[in-house]
């Protein structure tokens, strides 16, 4: 069945009860102004109206599919980590599903039904074929359109490091959950791009006296498993992986990012890069990181995360003091080993 977009104002049988989506003017402002439930205490770092428009500007592009080569890349590794979970998911939701990285590489098999949801209209409505079964939905991840305990399977892939308030997103996708419910997710990680962020920062304190960021801040590796077990989600598993991609130069590297609906859309950016630093840095980057080849590499680091919804049918840890055997018996277990092959022969 071909994808079809609808907006997070249509009556879809999962939409909770009670939802009401926000207005026009609201949709647009809610990187700078107070959104519906928000919590004052969380930090405006990234300027969502901003990024809404930039992943827009990159998906309506005709050769948008050229710059696609990372967000194909985690995509199918979120696939395989769903795949490696031995059932069949009836009912599942993508966050910041994009043109549909992940549910092109699943089966029916797998899944049965597909929601896809995107703060991106015309990343929606370019989204890729699937066997799946597919509803598209515009919406944002941290207010999930979503009645509670809906979804047997949440993923998302490279999208949740653009969000505000990270901690009510994880929230959020446990609330949809269904219990026993899983959520696989990867988003970058806080290394990324260092080496564009190092060469922009001394090539700036050279020219100009001083620094401004210039790219976007990245939640550290800790902080996610925290987060998540703060929103309820056990079984926890966060590993970490590097992609290196190697480019022409510094400037094809920024084309890229342009491209990928990636560039920088915290507050504090500085819009203006005066032309004497950004040769220097392109300079520092050939300099400092450069391949033997000619070629610059830039470095991805990639969280993956895996957290289930607490249910009764599900492996529980022993009770305290309940062990048989101190841990430094441990290391009798081979003698005990060889001696019962010995009695066996």
């Amino acid at each position: 069945m071909a994808p079809s977009a609808l907006c997070v104002r249509c009556s879809l049988l999962v939409l909770r009860k009670g939802y009401r989506a926000p207005s026009s003017s609201t949709w647009h402002k809610y990187g700078n102004a107070p959104v519906r439930g928000a919590s004052t205490s969380v930090f405006n770092v990234f300027d969502r109206g901003m990024k809404r428009r930039q992943k827009n500007w990159a998906a309506s592009q005709a050769n948008a599919q050229q710059y696609e080569y990372l967000r194909e890349e985690i995509g199918d590794r979120v696939a395989d980590r769903v795949f490696d979970v031995a059932r069949t998911f009836p009912f599942a939701l993508d966050i910041g599903s994009g043109r549909g990285y992940i549910s092109r590489h699943l089966t029916k098999e797998t899944v049965e039904r597909f929601v896809q949801a995107d703060v991106c209209e015309e990343a929606l409505k370019r989204s890729s074929a699937s066997e799946i079964p597919t509803i598209n939905v515009i919406a944002d991840e941290e207010f999930l359109p979503f009645k509670d305990n809906t979804f047997d399977l949440v993923v998302s892939s490279l999208s949740l490091h653009w969000v505000n308030d990270l901690p009510r997103a994880f929230q959020e996708i446990y609330r949809v959950l269904k219990n026993d419910g899983v959520f696989i997710g990867a988003m970058f990680g806080g290394e990324t791009l260092y080496e564009l962020r190092c060469s922009l920062q001394l090539a700036e304190i050279e020219r100009e006296g001083g620094f401004s960021p210039h790219v976007s801040p990245f939640t550290a590796v800790n902080d996610i498993g925290n987060l998540m077990g703060r929103a309820g989600f056990n079984m926890l598993t966060v590993d970490t992986d590097e992609i290196q991609v190697h480019y022409p130069g510094m400037f094809e590297l920024m084309k890229d990012l342009q491209g990928m609906g990636e560039s920088n859309c915290a507050w504090n950016r500085r819009c203006l890069l005066h032309r004497d630093s950004m040769l220097a840095a392109a300079a520092i980057y050939q300099e400092m990181y450069g391949a033997e080849d000619g070629s610059m590499p830039a470095t991805f680091q990639i969280y993956c995360m895996i957290g289930w919804k607490p249910h009764e049918s599900q492996a529980k840890p022993a009770k305290r003091g309940s062990a048989t055997m101190s841990f430094g018996e441990l290391g009798k277990v081979n003698e005990m080993l060889s001696k019962s092959k010995k009695d066996d022969a």
